[in-house]
């Protein structure tokens, strides 16, 4: 005979949806939703207050942790860290945001393939380098740009992001992923697997991506090309027409 499962402590969980759509402060809410759901279970109040207290205590130094980057980031940009890296791509005479970007892809691909998975990322990579430089690369060829190529620049290049992490960091063996599927397999059926045998598995599927990802980076290029050398020469026909 199975034994019923209550459900009704999953009302933390409408707790919290509820309260980040009603945009309240996110910490009250967390320990609103953990009260519901302690009570729900049928916990005394003295373990609920146990189980918030260990849990504030354990992570009390995340939020230090995370503002410290943040804060050096945003310095940075004040004292012109943008303007820096789009005037240094733009003393590069070759330089595209396409290939800017396929070189990025590459080498953030082979950087989570070795766990170093924190070397990139969208606030301290993408918005204060990456993004800029590709915006200058492309503003050395064809001037001042509308403001939805820069948009489109910055989506290319938060995806380049994503794509070299995400399908690099499957070839790193001691990838949680990885590991998962190894306990998995052993312990549910009974499989013998060796978590470097699954990493190697995850090249074929990175090479796949990077060759399709710098094939959408090198149209890039192309759009550029055709929809900035188009504006330019009606810029300059007019301005020709206007004398």
């Amino acid at each position: 005979m199975q034994q019923a499962v209550n459900l009704w402590p999953l009302m933390g969980i409408l707790a919290i949806i509820c309260g980040f759509l009603l945009r309240l402060n996110a910490v009250l809410v967390v320990i609103i939703a953990g009260i519901i759901t302690g009570l729900a279970a049928h916990m005394p109040v003295g373990d609920i207050l146990e189980k918030l207290g260990s849990g504030f205590l354990a992570t009390r130094n995340l939020a230090f942790i995370l503002l410290i980057p943040l804060a050096t980031i945003g310095l940075l940009e004040r004292h012109g860290l943008k303007e820096h890296a789009q005037s240094w791509i733009a003393k590069i005479k070759n330089a595209t945001a396409g290939r800017l970007l396929i070189i990025y892809l590459l080498a953030r691909e082979l950087t989570a393939a070795m766990g170093l998975t924190s070397l990139g990322g969208h606030p301290q990579m993408v918005r204060p380098l990456l993004a800029p430089m590709a915006e200058g690369a492309v503003e050395n060829r064809y001037g001042d740009l509308p403001q939805r190529v820069r948009y489109r620049l910055r989506a290319m290049a938060a995806a380049t992001d994503n794509v070299g992490l995400f399908f690099g960091e499957d070839i790193f063996v001691a990838f949680g992923a990885i590991l998962f599927m190894h306990n998995f397999l052993l312990e549910s059926a009974g499989i013998q697997t060796e978590p470097l045998h699954i990493a190697l598995y995850g090249v074929p599927t990175a090479i796949c991506a990077f060759l399709i990802h710098a094939y959408r980076l090198h149209r890039l290029d192309k759009h550029m090309a055709e929809l900035l050398g188009t504006v330019k020469r009606d810029a300059l026909s007019h301005a020709g027409a206007e004398k």
